[in-house]
């Protein structure tokens, strides 16, 4: 078979399950141009996105300006490893780091990377700034959390189907619920050892989780007062999403109208990856002030590919997108316009039980038991209609279309998945 054979769907799928892993269970569509907010199939038919490569896709498909810079670093220069300073790692580390306000920024790859990073960085600066022995570091989590799936991180997973046949586990955490302060409370006044706190600001796999407003300088303030670290895992709620820049955002220079700006929320030790790329590329980050990124030095840690030029061009270009073209606003006002078509809808149709969400992070719940096909058979239905989005948890649809995406085409969107549901019955 030649390599540029024009292939069918099925062709495509059939190639796919008989030579790759079977560790994902994709909506049956194959996809081979995209643009803006746009995909087109291998058959031609084309589709509103609505779940923007897991919120990678933030700035739209192939956004000419960030694929133009990551054509032209290519061209020049695309790997030196760390062995030898390279001319834009620089330039990438001071754009975000004045962007996000913090002193430091260690380049990885993907999210679970920097999940693992920051992982890394809590521990050394709990024994050398903090004090705790070594060896006793613990980090609390919470339950239903989706940091990735490396083997530290599904050791503090709850998903059975990440975890069953992956052990032994790794120790130092301790998984308390979400959107709890008293247990986030009870568990550093029991334990002297603990390092510090990972939360996603919404919890996207999980269901699109909400805390409640206040949770999150609440949960800041705590780690304050117990000399912990207050780390944000921001890789999908990042760089726009939620209808500010960071979900967390505090004394950042995104300039978004709807934005607090205030420094009660703004973490520790901040993670992110996905849409830092606009999905052109593998790029993530952590970032975090000198008092905490200075336990890092040579030889800690590294990655042959982290910081690498392509994708730190990338990278600013995916961020000046953001900026240019106000992309956090867009984000909250269609937000807005979304959850209050839809959650009237649901007063009308049975089979919506409610709708959550910030900015274009959103999800419906489906009134129907995670055991059901049901999420699954609207999500086909919604193919069929020309839109497309993926269940999560059975019962629950994740809506996160582009943030390029107008009004008009949010409308003619809600118009789809309304039509589409209606043909559903209870």
């Amino acid at each position: 078979m030649a390599v540029l054979e024009q292939l069918t769907s099925q062709k495509a799928i059939d190639l796919e399950s008989k030579y790759g892993a079977h560790n994902y269970h994709p909506l049956p569509v194959v996809l081979s141009k995209g643009e803006g907010v746009y995909v087109w199939d291998v058959e031609g038919k084309k589709y509103y996105d609505f779940l923007s490569a897991y919120s990678a896709v933030n700035q739209g498909h192939c956004h000419p300006k960030i694929v133009d810079a990551m054509v032209n670093q290519a061209k020049t220069l695309s790997l030196t490893s760390r062995a030898f300073y390279n001319d834009m790692l620089g330039k990438y580390e001071k754009y975000a780091t004045e962007l996000f306000s913090f002193d430091k920024l260690l380049p990885m790859n993907t999210g679970a990377e920097a999940v693992e990073t920051a992982l890394k960085i809590c521990r050394k600066w709990a024994y050398e700034v903090k004090g705790i022995p070594e060896n006793e570091a613990q980090i609390i989590v919470c339950e239903n959390n989706f940091h990735g799936r490396t083997t530290t991180i599904i050791s503090f997973s709850n998903d059975p189907v990440a975890r069953k046949n992956f052990g032994p586990f790794t120790n130092g955490f301790i998984k308390i619920e979400y959107d709890n302060l008293k247990a986030l409370e009870d568990a550093l006044e029991a334990n002297a050892n603990i390092a510090g706190f990972l939360v996603e600001p919404i919890q996207g796999e999980a269901g699109v989780y909400v805390p409640t407003d206040g949770y999150l300088a609440a949960a800041k303030a705590l780690c304050v007062k117990y000399n912990v670290l207050f780390i944000a895992d921001e890789v999908q709620t990042g760089i726009a999403r939620t209808g500010r820049l960071l979900a967390t955002c505090g004394n950042c220079t995104c300039q978004t109208k709807n934005c607090e700006g205030t420094p009660e929320t703004k973490a520790d030790i901040l993670i992110l990856g996905k849409a830092l790329s606009g999905g052109a590329y593998p790029v993530s980050a952590v970032l975090a002030n000198d008092a905490i990124m200075n336990v890092i030095q040579p030889g800690n840690h590294g990655s042959t590919y982290g910081g690498n030029p392509i994708a730190a061009a990338v990278a600013i270009a995916a961020l000046e997108v953001v900026k240019e073209e106000d992309l956090a606003e867009n984000a909250f006002q269609l937000g807005e316009i979304f959850r209050a078509e839809l959650s009237k809808f649901a007063t009308e149709n049975e089979l919506v039980k409610s709708v959550r969400g910030r900015g274009l992070l959103n999800a419906v719940l489906i009134n129907d038991t995670e055991e059901s096909s049901t999420a699954w058979d609207i999500c086909m239905k919604l193919r069929d209609n020309g839109l497309l989005a993926k269940p999560t948890h059975g019962n629950i649809i994740r809506f996160a279309p582009p943030l390029v995406m107008t009004e008009a085409e949010l409308r003619d969107c809600i118009s789809i998945i309304k039509t589409t549901i209606s043909e559903f019955k209870k």
